[in-house]
């Protein structure tokens, strides 16, 4: 284990938006950043999602439940709309949609990977 802290910094604003694309699927105007990447699980824990408005993501389920916070704008789950500043802690296999209508930037932890239902 490296005891240098940089090895462990992510800084976000060096980082470019990539187009969210899971399982070939692309789902238009959300964009994602990487903050921590499982090595184990071969996949990001911990993610920076931005929608542009009007985006949306379908309904799943998270089979180990899920950690956001919502940095920017709004985002709409199960018809509660979350603003700037909002925190949702979903339990294990919690099903939602997302989707806003102005825009927003969340910062997602999922522990496991989503199914899509």
């Amino acid at each position: 284990m490296s005891t240098n802290i940089q090895d462990y910094i992510v800084k976000t604003n060096t980082q470019t938006w990539i187009p969210l694309i899971e399982k070939d699927i692309h789902y238009q105007g959300v964009f994602v950043k990487s903050l921590l990447f499982n090595i184990e699980k071969q996949r990001s824990t911990t993610i920076l999602l931005k929608f542009e408005p009007g985006a949306a993501y379908p309904y799943h389920n998270h089979p180990a439940g899920e950690e956001l916070f919502v940095l920017e704008g709004e985002a709409i789950i199960e018809g509660a709309t979350l603003k700037a500043g909002d925190y949702l802690h979903t339990p294990v296999n919690f099903k939602h949609s997302v989707k806003t209508v102005s825009g927003c930037t969340i910062l997602f932890v999922v522990p496991e990977e989503v199914e899509i239902l």
